[in-house]
């Protein structure tokens, strides 16, 4: 179906047909006419498919036909990633563009003072469209600085994505600041049972829209190597051997994984880059940006590029780790092979891996090549079908005890369980008081316990009361031990003191003030030292008789 068919506005579809959007996608033809009229919408597909379209065209013409209000949100777009708010919003420009009076405002942590400013001022000012992540627009309403109380559409774009990084509670508190009118939009690429839950609490009546989870195209060469967990950084060192590699990705599990497969590819003088969700927004754009233009050959990531990021050219993408959903790996390998072009996937399987490799090569219905592995990091483990991994048994507690052959927790366990036994088997006989033998027991050693605590507290006093001797100076026993020390100390002569404490301490002061004065006075009455004859002062006394003779001075 074509656009033109669609009941779009003619700004909206003048904007498609500058960026040569002719045809709908399968999402587009099925959601588009349900939005435009009116009704909630569950949308589960892939990413790739045209949801963002989806979503932002028939919204962007009914803002443009009117009757919203003006200074005022009226549409808020739930993002789970950054780079996919800013795809978004670059998408929302380009859809947007011969609307006149429609705004939008990217709103999402990591950036800097006047970033933030600029957000303030556009949420207060009401920008029709907030396109914003979970944590910052939760951050904005604490605060004070949006108000939902006018909002007409809520989307939520990868719903699932957002659930799995842990933001179910911050959406339903969204979800609480918004109007009961206001049309409710969720697209997911799953549906499991947290996206039903989610879904029966903020949709009302809503028209369900599955497609079928397209499989990774028929030119991507899919190949894996089964190894071990400390023999996979040799095999991504021996892959880049092979030839000139450029424009891969290295998808991890994890970011401590990341950060050290960039490190080690580093060490190999390899030039990559690492992209996780530690790094600050400047750094992510800078890193992108270096990739997209070449100056960055291999990116280490996280999912975070696997979803909602369109990357031309990749020619190879290496899965570190084997991803749960089967889906994730359509998503990863996703990256390469597009536009036609010839595209390779390579995935390290680990012992622990190997069930999940399993049930891709189910969902693909088809055996992945297994590649052998260099001859310099020895033998894989074997290939064979294994059933789900348990997490309790898989811990490291379990793993040493099976290693040490570690048995006498068990012996443990039946000497209690007998003795346990034995007790139930003398109190069972219903006998009286007196006559059960296990009363007659518990009696006397009731006793014998009553006298153990008695002697313990008779030692413990004696303890305390040798202790008090010792160390109390009111007791006789410091007459003793202030004779040793006298005697001990006979040999050295005492101190004589005069007066009491006092008086020698006034003493002390007049004394030093005494010399205080004595040395000033000695400052004061210091004579100069007797200027010595020199040839000068004979010359200027031989000078002064001279005048005196001349002028008749006499004595």
């Amino acid at each position: 179906m074509r656009f033109e068919n669609l009941d779009l506005n003619d700004n909206v579809l003048d904007a498609l047909y500058d960026m040569r959007f002719d045809s709908c996608t399968p999402i587009q033809e099925k959601t588009i006419p349900e939005i435009l009229n009116g009704h909630d919408v569950l949308g589960v597909a892939q990413t790739g498919t045209g949801k963002t379209a989806a979503y932002l065209l028939p919204v962007l013409s009914k803002l443009d036909d009117g009757g919203y209000p003006e200074g005022a949100i009226n549409c808020v777009v739930m993002s789970p990633t950054r780079e996919l708010a800013q795809q978004i919003d670059q998408a929302m420009q380009g859809f947007g563009y011969y609307l006149q009076g429609v705004s939008s405002i990217a709103v999402y942590g990591g950036n800097d003072g006047n970033r933030y400013d600029q957000e303030v001022k556009s949420l207060k000012l009401g920008a029709d469209v907030v396109i914003a992540t979970p944590g910052r627009l939760i951050s904005h309403i604490s605060l004070g600085n949006v108000d939902l109380s006018k909002v007409s559409f809520f989307i939520l774009d990868e719903a699932d994505r957002m659930l799995d990084m842990g933001f179910a509670d911050d959406i339903k508190a969204i979800a609480k600041e918004l109007p009961q009118t206001c049309q409710t939009i969720m697209f997911s690429a799953t549906m499991p049972e947290k996206i039903e839950d989610l879904a029966k609490t903020l949709l009302k009546n809503p028209i369900e829209i599955k497609l079928a989870v397209s499989k990774p195209a028929e030119k991507i060469k899919q190949s894996a190597y089964i190894c071990y967990e400390t023999q996979k950084l040799g095999i991504i060192k021996d892959i880049f051997k092979a030839g000139d590699l450029k424009r891969v990705i290295v998808f991890c599990g994890s970011k401590t994984k990341v950060k050290q497969v960039n490190s080690a590819l580093q060490r190999k003088h390899i030039n990559s880059g690492e992209m996780h969700s530690d790094l600050t927004q400047e750094e992510r754009n800078d890193i992108m940006y270096k990739f997209k233009a070449g100056q960055l050959d291999v990116l280490v990531a996280t999912d975070i590029v696997s979803r909602g990021i369109d990357i031309d050219d990749i020619t190879m993408v290496i899965n570190y780790d084997v991803p749960h959903d089967t889906e994730d790996y359509v998503h990863r390998i996703g990256r390469t092979a597009r536009a036609d072009r010839d595209g390779v996937a390579i995935t390290l399987v680990s012992e622990e891996d190997q069930f999940y490799f399993q049930q891709t090569e189910k969902f693909l219905e088809k055996e992945i090549q297994k590649n052998k592995l260099p001859e310099n990091l020895g033998d894989g483990p074997e290939y064979r079908k294994q059933g789900k991994p348990n997490k309790n048994n898989n811990s490291a507690k379990n793993r040493r005890r099976k290693d040490r052959n570690q048995t006498s927790h068990k012996d443990k366990k039946q000497h209690c369980h007998q003795k346990n036994n034995d007790i139930t088997e003398r109190t069972s006989n219903p006998q009286n008081k007196r006559t059960n033998p296990m009363y007659r027991d518990h009696q006397y050693e009731g006793k014998k316990t009553n006298e153990n605590r008695r002697n313990k507290k008779s030692s413990e006093a004696n303890k305390n009361k040798v202790r008090k001797e010792q160390y109390n100076p009111n007791q006789e026993n410091t007459q003793n031990r202030n004779t040793n020390a006298q005697n001990r100390s006979s040999n050295y002569p005492k101190p004589k003191r005069k007066g009491n404490i006092e008086g020698n301490f006034k003493k002390r002061q007049n004394s030093i003030k005494d010399n205080k004065k004595q040395n000033y006075n000695a400052k004061q009455n210091k004579k100069v030292a007797p200027i010595q004859e020199t040839t000068v002062t004979k010359k200027t006394e031989r000078i002064k008789g001279f005048i005196k003779k001349l002028f008749g001075f006499r004595k």
